[in-house]
């Protein structure tokens, strides 16, 4: 059993509201993620002022995005716990809700930790011919498909089936919403990222559902603090943020 602390270090965010989301998260993980992806979570909630055990993994609802452009994020504190970022104010500027996007990161937390895994699709003659980020909330992040607990917003994530290129059409059920029909498609507002080891000096690249795997081989700079592009770096050179520093000094 992984024990995560959900601290609240957020100025728009209270601690009443981040309790429950807290709570709607403890739900999630336990009832709808854990009997798919055999990860399950005690989620313990640490109002501002309150120290993170020691041992535990941390969600930590923030103001305003460290890397420009994010949303929120996962990575690594000092001590090698993983920690996952939420940054309220930049979501309610951006139109979205704080719980999912807190849902969001704690899911894909829970996935892949390391940020290091992925799901093999192999050619005609079944040599590896690309690598798919396994990230277990981006193909079906868009709001409009995610679903209330307790009256609170949470992200919509991917069955195991996502990733399982030989399953075909409606053959399972892919996504917790059942909104996805086939492996590695992507829902509105969605995306994926995709390395294509026929063109490797591309590098990671990011497919949405108006963008091919063909177009996806035009270069694009990865958004900074994307996982996509935290993919593309080794960890010895990721740049310690505000909140891992605090961490380590407490």
């Amino acid at each position: 059993m992984i024990n995560l602390a959900v601290v609240n270090q957020s100025t728009v965010v209270n601690d009443a509201d981040a309790s429950a989301i807290t709570t709607a998260l403890q739900t999630q993980v336990s009832r709808d993620f854990f009997p798919v992806w055999g990860v399950d979570a005690k989620l313990t909630f640490l109002p501002k002022g309150r120290t993170v055990p020691a041992g535990s993994w941390v969600l930590a609802i923030l103001d305003n995005a460290d890397q420009a452009g994010a949303l929120g994020y996962h990575d690594i504190t000092p001590d090698g716990m993983p920690l996952g970022k939420v940054f309220a104010k930049t979501t309610l500027d951006d139109g979205g809700a704080v719980s999912v996007t807190a849902s969001h990161e704690l899911l894909e937390m829970l996935g892949d930790p390391d940020i290091n895994l992925t799901a093999e699709l192999d050619d005609a003659s079944g040599r590896p011919a690309k690598f798919y980020a396994y990230e277990v909330c981006d193909a079906c992040e868009d709001d409009q498909f995610g679903y209330k607990i307790n009256g609170i917003l949470v992200s919509d994530f991917v069955f195991p089936a996502y990733f399982e290129s030989f399953r075909t059409a409606g053959s399972t059920q892919f996504d917790f919403g059942n909104h996805i029909t086939a492996p590695f498609t992507l829902l509105a507002g969605g995306y994926i990222s995709v390395l294509d080891l026929a063109n490797l000096s591309q590098g990671w690249q990011q497919i949405t559902p108006n963008r091919s795997d063909r177009e996806a081989q035009v270069k694009s700079r990865a958004r900074i603090g994307s996982r996509r592009e935290r993919r593309t770096i080794s960890r010895d050179r990721w740049i310690v943020s505000w909140y891992q520093q605090k961490a380590a000094n407490t």
